[in-house]
């Protein structure tokens, strides 16, 4: 390395100052002075002679120099020379000499590059290094391209959170002026971020900001995790995701006012510094709409609006709101319009009026839509979620949705969406889609344990965008001690080319029920599927169900009723679910609620004949800074026509559904054999807060409390065994943990049984433990 720097900087020294001296040969006359000085020779050039030339013809170099035969020795134009020949990188070293009425060239040339190999790299495969660097084989080798290529696979290792990576070239002379390049890496451990502080920040706790941004602190539990590397990209977004979260509760002047990204000494470890500047958080004052359109009042659009005054401010909720008032205009046939929010900020009382000012937008229509970086993915599957079409009126914010809507797909890594005009058309407008693809291909393993089913293993295989159609296929096997399942899923999201999202399941399902009923279960079915988005929060599903259901391996010491139930039953039932969700979150709502109402009928063949109504629904309400309070439930009601529902199809309550009791616990039950024989009807819910333990929040501990109340009805009439049947109130309270833990979720509840019934069956300790890797 170190000779390598020491050639260059003589080449650089050579070409700085060559033109103010000519070399002289020895045996030569010396000369008498600076080229072009009178000699004995005279001042013209007589020949102009090339040596040390070897692959490059002598004609070559006579073509950069800019004196010919017959010129005068002029030393600003040989100076020239000098620096042409230089710059052509064909040559290691230049020299210009005069002798007599000749000027002598004498070149070193460069070496050809023979081979590049790469040592030492691990992390990082040898043709993603050759794809980032310059230097090719039967490329002129040149010691400032080498450079440039040391610092291109020292940036490479930077973005994968490598600052410790060395670069060390190795040039291996070979004959013929040939050279084997080789760049020896010490790739070095990788970058972590040992902290992330944040400066400024009252409203909202260092630890609940770090949940907010991708960027994450080192810990021991985070190996399968790449997050807690530093990536300068990854900064980026962070503050991005930090600004959309404080407009999204009402401060609106809040900016990140730096980000400081020191590396210790050893260059192992980075430490990260946000500092914010937080501003005063405000409430939405009076929301007005003004509009300037012919036939049309403010009133038409309030429909449309998505926040209401008294509430704090959200950036998102003016975003949506925009979006729903360009829908409903573009459905009343006002196709050119602008929608503009202003804000008058109050600031003596930390309000902000929003006023929506409508008016007539300049008339540009799409001429194309060009699509660019999908190299899996078929354009259709990208088109159809652009709600823009070739003649349509241009729509900023309909190009603005159009690209979530792509990002939302979970095909690309990066979306964007952009416009230029037509050159010879100023009112069309072209549409430019670039995406960079992501693997959609799932392979899961799974390992756990849990109270209802035992010891489990999971194994599922997914494919996102099957042969890039966007389509959605999954198989996947459970087997646990008292549960075995296969399942096959297929799901079109735009079936007919519209945005119908329909679908197939295949499954396969034992249960061992012996604990509890005295029987296990042997299912064998499919469903048909098909829903719709009926508007932003309300969704509509339909599903056909055909299964058969074996009850078998009933023991003789079993009651008369479960031996009655003995033998298999064919379901053939249609059902239909109305949706309205407007939580913050699916997975983990902190706030927001929800109304679920499911029918289903079953008698459309098959030998089962029944009506069930179902209604759930949550409410969630964040009291403190990770603190949220939810209300919860559910009832259901199940009614045989004609004949008795199967014993499968009842209700039982227990396990997950009423903590404090075993699954199936609490149900009507045979005096005899305690055999839990199911409901007609039931109804439970749940009042629980969950909070931090004021553990490390990158830890994923979080406990909870709850109170769980459920009861259930009685079940068939004509049951011939004495049945115990109380529908009383069961209650229970309790507390637990969840764990985000590195090898999947783990919970453990406490629950202890308040109000019950002798014959109940509880149970104090509930564990769940899954993982997928």
């Amino acid at each position: 390395m170190r000779k390598l720097l020491c050639t260059s900087v003589l080449c650089a020294c050579l070409a700085a100052g060559a033109g103010a001296a000519v070399a002289q040969t020895a045996g030569e006359a010396p000369a008498t002075g600076p080229v072009g000085r009178q000699q004995p020779g005279g001042d013209v050039i007589g020949e102009i002679v090339v040596q040390g030339t070897q692959r490059i013809e002598p004609a070559t170099v006579l073509s950069y120099m800019a004196v010919t035969a017959g010129d005068r020795f002029d030393p600003a134009l040989i100076d020239r020379s000098l620096k042409n020949l230089f710059a052509t990188g064909l040559f290691a070293d230049v020299a210009i000499r005069r002798a007599d009425d000749r000027l002598i060239v004498d070149v070193a040339e460069n070496p050809i590059i023979n081979r590049i190999a790469f040592e030492g790299n691990r992390r990082i495969e040898d043709d993603v290094l050759a794809t980032e660097t310059e230097l090719r084989p039967r490329v002129v080798f040149t010691r400032a391209k080498v450079q440039n290529d040391v610092e291109r696979i020292l940036e490479v290792y930077r973005r994968s959170g490598r600052f410790a990576a060395v670069v060390e070239p190795k040039v291996i002379q070979l004959e013929q002026n040939r050279v084997d390049l080789v760049f020896e890496i010490e790739e070095g451990p990788a970058t972590r971020v040992s902290g992330i502080n944040f400066v400024g920040n009252r409203r909202f706790s260092d630890s609940r900001l770090r949940r907010e941004i991708l960027t994450k602190e080192s810990r021991w539990y985070r190996f399968l995790s790449s997050a807690d590397t530093y990536d300068p990209d990854r900064l980026e977004v962070d503050q991005d995701l930090l600004r959309r979260f404080y407009l999204n509760n009402g401060y609106v002047d809040f900016a990140v006012t730096s980000v400081v990204a020191e590396l210790s000494p050893d260059r192992t470890d980075f430490l990260i510094t946000f500092t914010v500047s937080e501003g005063e958080r405000f409430r939405v004052g009076e929301v007005d709409v003004v509009v300037n359109l012919p036939e049309l009042e403010g009133e038409d659009l309030r429909s449309a609006l998505a926040l209401e005054p008294e509430q704090w401010y959200e950036a998102e909720a003016v975003e949506d709101t925009i979006s729903e008032m360009v829908d409903v205009l573009g459905r009343l046939g006002y196709a050119f319009v602008d929608v503009r929010p202003r804000l008058r900020r109050r600031d003596d009382e930390n309000v902000v009026d929003v006023t929506f000012q409508i008016e007539e937008g300049p008339r540009v229509y799409v001429e194309r839509i060009d699509i660019e970086g999908n190299v899996r993915t078929l354009d259709q599957v990208i088109r159809r979620e652009i709600q823009l079409v070739e003649g349509d009126a241009f729509n900023t914010a309909k190009l603005r949705r159009s690209r979530q809507r792509i990002y939302d797909l979970g095909f690309f890594d990066k979306v964007e969406a952009d416009t230029r005009r037509v050159d010879d058309a100023p009112d069309r407008m072209v549409v430019e889609v670039e995406v960079e693809e992501r693997s959609t291909g799932e392979l899961s393993l799974g390992l756990g344990w849990s109270s209802a089913a035992g010891a489990l293993a999971q194994v599922s295989l997914r494919e996102r965008n099957l042969l890039g159609r966007g389509q959605d296929l999954k198989l996947s096997a459970t087997i646990a001690q008292e549960h075995t399942q296969y399942d096959l899923s297929f799901t079109e999201p735009y079936f007919l080319d519209r945005p119908l999202r329909a679908g197939i399941d295949l499954y396969r399902i034992t249960r061992e029920l012996q604990e509890e009923s005295s029987y296990d279960t042997y299912t064998l079915g499919g469903a048909l599927r098909l829903g719709y988005q009926l508007g932003r929060d309300w969704r509509h599903d339909l599903q056909y169900t055909l299964r058969r259901t074996e009850v078998q391996d009933v023991p003789a010491t079993a009651t008369l009723y479960i031996r009655q139930q003995e033998g298999s039953t064919v379901l053939s039932s249609v059902q239909q679910t109305l949706t309205y969700d407007r939580r913050d979150s699916r997975l983990e709502p902190s706030e927001g609620w929800y109304v679920r109402i499911n029918q289903e009928a079953a008698g459309l063949g098959g030998d089962q004949r029944f009506i069930r109504n179902n209604l759930s629904g949550g409410y969630y309400i964040p009291i403190a800074d990770e603190v949220v309070v939810s209300l919860t439930g559910s009832t259901g009601i199940v009614a045989g026509l004609g004949e008795d529902v199967f014993i499968t199809e009842r209700y039982y309550l227990g396990g997950s559904s009423l903590r404090g009791f075993e699954s199936a616990g609490v149900s009507p039950r045979t005096v005899a054999g305690e055999d839990a024989v199911g409901g007609l009807w039931m109804a439970a819910g749940s009042l629980e807060t969950r909070f931090p333990l004021g553990l490390p929040q990158e830890l994923g501990l979080t406990g909870q409390a709850f109170v769980d109340v459920g009861t259930i009805g009685p079940t068939e009439d004509d049951v011939n065994v004495a049945v115990h049947e109380e529908s009383s109130l069961r209650l229970s309270i309790g507390f637990g943990f969840n764990w985000r833990s590195p090898l999947g979720p783990l919970s453990i509840d406490f629950g202890f049984p308040i109000l019950k019934e002798d014959f109940d069956q509880t149970e104090t300790l509930r564990l769940n433990f899954g993982t997928r890797f």
